[in-house]
């Protein structure tokens, strides 16, 4: 098995790369294809020359940004991916059970359940957790600023101050067929189903069922977003008066005005008419091996 690594140079895990290194050469991989980048946004490139020189396995070290880079090369290869979560955002490696420790992490990629899981394709971008426009986009990219010093508080923090903003109108197609239309505050996509720091956005979620979990908000104001919130966080969203959800294969959507979005956490920037699709089965991922009696 020939094995790579693309790591983000900036982010930490334990001991670091040095550390990583260690423990991949302690289970006879002393000499793997190593690439470091000093921004996610450099992981494509290198990604891709992995696969061009034979990697069976590439191990993803880095936020979900980083992972996000690589599932957009290695979806649709003959290539496994493996996620050392580095970052300060993992929400790829949290759905999946892969532990914040190097070694545990490292055996998962060696030594896990090789599993095909699905991918989202937003206007031709792939992604394995999320889409979404509107808040939570907003709310991403104001919190860019504030991670490193405060965590995941900084989405709390982000979003207060985003739960005045105007609605748009959205008008949404669902496998062809027309399935929304009106005012909308945000509109989520989803892969998986924890998608704000321990926030389970779509509990029915499942990212191999080869169909995408759909999310519209309509809450308007402060009363409306409490309610919502508060919902979100005790039990399932889907059950706010606010909230309208479905499973989706395709969804075509066109709003009134350019919006932000974000990709896997990502901010990106504003766009007014969009494709989301699920490429079914196009990664292989390496994950905890399951109990029997859970397959």
């Amino acid at each position: 098995m020939k094995i790579a690594v693309v790591a983000h140079a900036e982010k930490t895990l334990g001991g670091g790369l040095p550390e990583l290194r260690r423990v991949l050469a302690d289970r006879g991989h002393a000499d793997p294809l190593w690439y470091e980048v000093p921004k996610a946004k450099k992981a494509p490139k290198l990604a891709r020359r992995a696969l061009e020189e034979g990697a069976d396995l590439v191990f993803a070290w880095g936020g979900d940004g980083t992972v996000r880079r690589c599932i957009g090369e290695l979806a649709g290869s003959d290539a496994c991916l493996a996620v050392i979560p580095a970052g300060t955002a993992n929400l790829f490696a949290t759905n999946l059970g892969i532990p914040k420790d190097i070694e545990k992490a490292v055996a998962v990629g060696l030594g896990g359940e090789r599993r095909r899981f699905d991918v989202g394709s937003f206007a031709g971008e792939r992604f394995g957790v999320m889409a979404g426009v509107g808040f939570d986009a907003q709310m991403i990219r104001d919190a860019d600023d504030l991670k490193e010093r405060i965590g995941r508080a900084a989405y709390v923090v982000s979003g207060s101050r985003h739960l005045r903003e105007k609605p748009f109108k959205a008008a949404i197609d669902v496998d062809g067929t027309e399935w929304f239309a009106g005012r909308a505050t945000c509109i989520l996509v989803g892969n998986v189903g924890e998608l704000f720091g321990g926030v389970e956005v779509f509990p029915d979620a499942q990212p191999d069922d080869g169909r995408l979990e759909l999310g519209v908000c309509t809450a308007d104001g402060l009363v409306q977003w409490a309610r919502t919130l508060a919902r979100t966080a005790v039990g399932d969203p889907g059950k706010s008066p606010f909230i309208r959800v479905t499973k989706a294969r395709k969804v075509k959507v066109g709003l009134d005005r350019k919006v932000r979005y974000e990709l896997d956490g990502g901010d990106r920037s504003k766009v007014q008419d969009f494709k989301v699709k699920v490429e079914e089965g196009a990664l292989r991922v390496r994950v905890p091996r399951r109990d029997p009696e859970e397959r």
